[in-house]
């Protein structure tokens, strides 16, 4: 195999979808700050340092490798995504990603060359939420937007003050992994599509014009009474989907997770938790299906005599990717003689958070059938070899425009 390969990256990949690299031995599964997640970072720090890198951890649990520009101490150019899982998850949503820009400094340092900037392959340790309420922790912490209260407790039981020092963290420290606009130039983030448009269409990869608006919601319903918390809920899930089908095009409502107690077959709920997951192409849209989600359930819950929490515990705006690295990109499969197909990403990304950091980019990978956040995720090695020769391109027409 050569010093770097899109199928390199892929292979590193599948090595990371098995134990000890996921926290459940059926299934795929790796949640921030858990021991699956330590030993990814473990894995990864060996493959950053190979490819000549300079490795370190943030106070947020990043692993963030620097491949020194020409001067050293220049500004950065991130290129990253999260090493994180959804529970039962593919092996490609996020990890790819952070092994092609592992790909990109390996080229780069086999050739000894060196570019006007430095480059910063950075491995976000939470973005799907998958084990704390709030999505985007770690990219979050980056960018400086955090929410003003950090905390809260794990599906698991356990607070994330607690997580933090179990993983040798300090959480008080969290907001110390901001980074400067003045130290960073920009982030590109390479990412599988979640959607089946790519492949429709036969093409390797697409250039990503922006994120849509997101929020999401935990919720509770309680009962003092002899009402069913779990009807009530029911009704409510009823609304949520309504409310989403309803909308404008592309605006998804989602109820993905839900719990009662007691749960058990003979006596109605007393408690139930859910979660809502709102998606639209602007902010504007999503507020309103926001405000209409948020009336639909307080008018259930007091018509069944229902006790309602509604939080919503993470939102972004719609996010656009900057008009100027598009061009880059669309320059960068043109010299490799490929289509400059573009299109919006329905789902979110940690280049949401950036944002508010520095300009963003992304390039998004074809994958099988439109799939993720499932075992039958797949990509193509071919395909990710495309994206790894597109993002070449694309840093080397940066250090060119730098040289200008």
């Amino acid at each position: 195999m050569d010093v770097s390969s899109g199928a390199r990256a892929v292979a590193r990949c599948d090595l990371l979808g098995v134990a000890p690299y996921s926290d459940a031995p059926d299934m795929l599964i790796r949640a921030y700050l858990t021991p699956a997640h330590r030993a990814a970072l473990g894995r990864l720090r060996a493959w950053m340092e190979e490819a000549g890198m300079a490795v370190r951890l943030d106070p947020a649990g990043n692993l963030i490798g620097r491949y020194e520009g020409t001067k050293p101490g220049a500004g950065a150019l991130l290129i990253g995504s999260h090493i994180d899982t959804v529970r039962n998850a593919g092996r490609y949503d996020g990890p790819l990603g952070i092994m092609l820009g592992i790909e990109c400094v390996a080229a780069l340092h086999a050739q000894n060359r060196r570019l006007p900037f430095a480059i910063e392959v950075i491995a976000f340790g939470d973005e799907e939420g998958s084990r704390f309420p709030a999505a985007m922790l770690c990219s979050r912490a980056v960018s400086g937007t955090l929410p003003a209260d950090v905390g809260g407790v794990g599906q698991d039981g356990v607070p994330l003050d607690a997580a933090f020092a179990d993983f040798g963290l300090d959480l008080s420290a969290i907001r110390t992994a901001r980074r400067s606009p003045d130290e960073i130039l920009g982030y590109f983030e390479m990412h599988i599509e979640q959607g089946p448009a790519l492949e429709a269409e036969g093409l390797s990869v697409g250039i990503v014009t922006g994120i849509a608006a997101q929020a999401r919601y935990e919720i509770r319903v309680e009962s003092d009474g002899d009402a069913n918390a779990l009807s009530g809920a029911c009704a409510m899930v009823a609304a949520v989907e309504a409310i989403g089908r309803g909308g404008p095009p592309d605006l998804v409502a989602t109820v993905g997770r839900i719990s009662v107690s007691p749960d058990v077959a003979h006596r109605p709920a007393r408690h139930v938790v859910f979660s809502i997951d709102v998606r639209a192409p602007a902010s504007a849209e999503r507020d309103v299906a926001n405000a209409a989600i948020e009336r639909a359930l307080a008018e259930i819950a007091e018509a069944r005599g229902l006790i309602l929490h509604c939080a919503r515990v993470h939102e972004l705006d719609a996010s656009p990717c900057a008009p100027h690295l598009i061009d880059v990109l669309a320059d960068a499969l043109a010299a490799r003689g490929l289509p400059g197909r573009r299109l919006m990403s329905g789902a979110g990304h940690d280049a949401m958070a950036l944002s508010a950091l520095c300009p963003t980019a992304m390039l998004f990978i074809r994958c099988e059938g439109g799939v993720s956040h499932n075992p039958a995720e797949a990509v193509d090695a071919d395909d990710a070899e495309a994206a790894l020769q597109v993002a070449l391109e694309f840093l080397s027409l940066l250090a060119e425009k730098q040289n200008d």
